[in-house]
């Protein structure tokens, strides 16, 4: 077990984490508690199976600034993986989750004196629908309206990086596509879809994606808090990750299908047709009303139609980010895992991440 650099964090004051229900905020939490962090979770609800594991669970939201007073108290680094998921709904509700809820992180960080910020951002902070292909964090593009949950997120990204001072220390990791066993909100939707015979996938490409395996999405979290504890080489930065294995996205998908013994889909849809349908059923469920999100979207139908994939450089250079399993292997614990029953359908870890995947939202 490692002691944790405690040069700029007070002898047992605990790290701060939000969205520890998540998808990826479950996975943080789990390996700071194995690395001998001491974990205060914030939580809207109660969350026993995160004491279970040795966290202590604060109720709060992010909304409510006393509760984030009451949780920061005493902290001296927060982790925010909190935030609102998916690609469907109104531009004012990502805003408010997104946006104006890190904004209230960040003023009770401030306030109780914490010293360092590390923000769950998304490659969708610069995505505009257009393919981004190798590039690093030097390019910049707000994402339009149409793109609620991207947009929200490029708006708190600069808010968190817009804070960093000599004594508040913050970094902004981007992880790409995030998948792995756990994840209750992709998968189980892919999966369900693939055995209604209901999946399509897009003609032409390729399209290359770069996606993330789950404990390397989430152990950057911790290499991003030691090193902003050691110094502010890292702070008001943000950093793309992946696994440094660029994939067709329409083979990643069958990939994750095999994993979960299903046989693969050949694509079958053209592009255009694809993102004409895509406009049509959005239209559609706005006149109608209809509950729910349409069975595909704009955002989702740009994502499954482009290569977006980044360069890692900046994370191994300054956090020294080195991706740890392999997509192979990472599959392989997936299918063992789908296999046990510790899969979407079994419900897995409670709650959906921020980073949605190939065909969930986020970039």
């Amino acid at each position: 077990m490692t002691v944790p650099d405690t040069s700029f964090f007070p002898p047992d004051a605990p790290v701060l984490l939000t969205g520890a229900t998540g998808f990826l905020g479950r996975r943080v939490l789990e390996l700071l508690l194995e690395d001998g962090w001491k974990v205060r979770a914030l939580a809207r609800r109660p969350a026993p199976e995160l004491e279970a594991l040795g966290a202590t669970v604060v109720r709060g939201e992010l909304e409510d600034r006393v509760s984030l007073d009451t949780a920061a108290s005493g902290a001296a680094a927060a982790v925010h993986c909190a935030a609102k998921t998916g690609v469907w709904g109104p531009l004012s509700e990502y805003v408010r989750a997104n946006f104006h809820g890190t904004r209230n992180m960040l003023d009770a960080a401030r306030k109780a004196g914490i010293g360092v910020f590390v923000h769950a951002s998304s490659p969708s902070a610069v995505y505009d629908g257009r393919d981004l292909e190798g590039i690093d964090e030097g390019y910049h593009a707000l994402p339009p309206k149409r793109f609620p949950y991207a947009l929200s997120k490029a708006m708190a990204e600069r808010d968190v990086l817009s804070a960093a001072s000599p004594w508040f220390r913050t970094a902004a990791l981007r992880p790409h596509l995030v998948w792995g066993p756990g994840d209750t909100h992709f998968l189980p939707r892919l999966l369900a879809m693939a055995r209604a015979g209901k999946l399509r996938l897009f003609r032409g490409g390729p399209y290359l994606v770069d996606p993330t395996y789950i404990d390397d999405a989430a152990r950057a979290h911790l290499v991003a808090l030691r090193s902003l504890m050691r110094g502010d080489a890292a702070s008001g930065k943000a950093f793309f990750l992946g696994q440094g294995e660029i994939v067709d996205s329409r083979d990643f998908i069958n990939r994750l299908l095999g994993a979960g013994g299903l046989a693969p889909v050949v694509p079958s849809v053209p592009p255009l047709l694809g993102r004409a349908a895509a406009r049509m059923a959005e239209l559609a469920w706005k006149l109608l009303r209809r509950k729910g999100e349409p069975p595909v979207t704009r955002f989702t139908a740009l994502q499954l139609t482009t290569s977006h994939w980044f360069s890692l450089s900046r994370a191994r250079d300054i956090l020294g980010y080195v991706p740890a399993v392999t997509q192979a292997e990472g599959m392989r614990r997936l299918a063992e895992s789908l296999a046990a029953g510790r899969g979407p359908e079994t419900g897995g870890q409670p709650g959906a991440g921020p980073h949605a995947g190939p065909a969930g939202g986020s970039a």
